[in-house]
């Protein structure tokens, strides 16, 4: 079993969805409605993998600087990530952390959200808080992935997927409600299997609710080795404190096919 969190500030905004994996195609979906922070944390321990829609860490760069300034220390000089190919800067490495700023290049997407400098920092609070409760249950989240959570991003993971979408998703128009539902027809599509009515209302009617089945679908990912790891000592270096960012492979149907 797999569980999609699309964590918010409040868990009034927060949405989950579990998903049972069979074998061959069958797979079926359903959301949940946690009743606080502890039955969040009771869902990600009854399941074999969490995709979690937020930071798992800030970054270093970041860290070290509020650290300097809040002893009254000379601060670090900022830095930037390597250029990308096409001769662009990498990100700011006090706003971004590696995982974003390797994300961005892999998708050529527009950069993920700042934890350092967006309203995503109260999110992450949160998230922070929940790894916190898991360890005091005596579940270890490492924050690369390798545990029971993993760092994911939909959006990112759309584009990996062939799902190309020229605007966004996320709003109440009807252009918006346009585009979930045919960012869920070609879910479908990639799975070759069909969500339950109600969850696909659900998706159409709430961005929120799509992210969280994004979600379990990159958690599931995760879980069969179709996921991009840390490669370099660096990068486990900054995944163990930061976080790590799950881009999935580009075939979905390896989501389905694969047997538990």
């Amino acid at each position: 079993m797999t569980l999609g969190i699309d964590l918010a500030a409040s868990a009034r905004r927060t949405a989950v969805c579990r998903m049972v994996w069979g074998p061959g195609r069958a797979v079926t979906a359903e959301f949940e409605v946690p009743d606080g922070e502890g039955e969040l944390s009771a869902l990600v321990r009854r399941s074999d993998k969490t995709g979690l829609d937020c930071p798992l860490g800030w970054p270093s760069d970041f860290v070290a600087t509020v650290l300097a300034h809040h002893r009254c220390e000379r601060l670090p000089p900022p830095m930037r990530f390597p250029q990308r190919a096409d001769g662009r800067p990498g990100l700011d490495a006090l706003r971004f952390r590696l995982t974003d700023d390797l994300t961005w290049k892999a998708t050529s997407m527009r950069p993920p959200l700042s934890v350092s400098t967006d309203l995503l920092g109260v999110v992450a609070l949160r998230a922070a808080y929940l790894l916190d409760e898991l360890a005091a249950a005596g579940v270890a989240v490492p924050r690369d992935g390798s545990g029971p959570v993993a760092e994911v991003y939909p959006a990112a993971a759309l584009r990996r997927w062939g799902i190309h979408l020229t605007r966004s998703y996320k709003s109440a128009t009807p252009e918006a409600r346009a585009l979930r539902e045919h960012v869920v027809g070609a879910i479908e599509a990639g799975l070759e299997m069909s969500l339950s009515e109600p969850v696909r209302e659900r998706c159409v009617d709430s961005h929120d609710h799509l992210d969280a089945v994004v979600c379990a679908l990159v958690a599931r990912a995760v879980q069969i080795g179709d996921t991009v790891w840390p490669g370099s000592a660096e990068e486990r270096e900054a995944a163990r404190q930061e976080g790590w960012i799950h881009l999935p492979g580009t075939d979905l149907r390896a989501l389905a096919g694969m047997p538990d």
